[in-house]
């Protein structure tokens, strides 16, 4: 009986846990594909440009830094995804 609760368990969490991002971005490494899909409001064409940015003009500092550097990502985008912005 313990071990068909604990299997329900177990697979309800893959369940739940498979419909939530648990991701956190690398805005300075991770490529369009990855960016697009696991930012909020953004899309293949703005993950484009952070990544062309950051080709031109090296590794983005901040939020800050990435707002102002690329256009079409304002202070919405940089809310909806402070926290799984990471730069490090």
């Amino acid at each position: 009986m313990q071990k068909t609760i604990l299997k329900f368990a177990m697979g309800l969490m893959l369940m739940v846990g498979s419909q939530l991002s648990w991701a956190l971005v690398n805005i300075n490494q991770d490529d369009e594909k990855v960016i697009a899909k696991e930012l909020n409001g953004v899309g293949k064409a703005k993950a484009k440009a952070i990544v062309m940015e950051r080709k031109r003009n090296g590794p983005f500092k901040n939020l800050d830094d990435l707002q102002k550097r690329v256009k079409g990502i304002g202070k919405k985008i940089v809310l909806k995804n402070k926290d799984v912005i990471r730069f490090k």
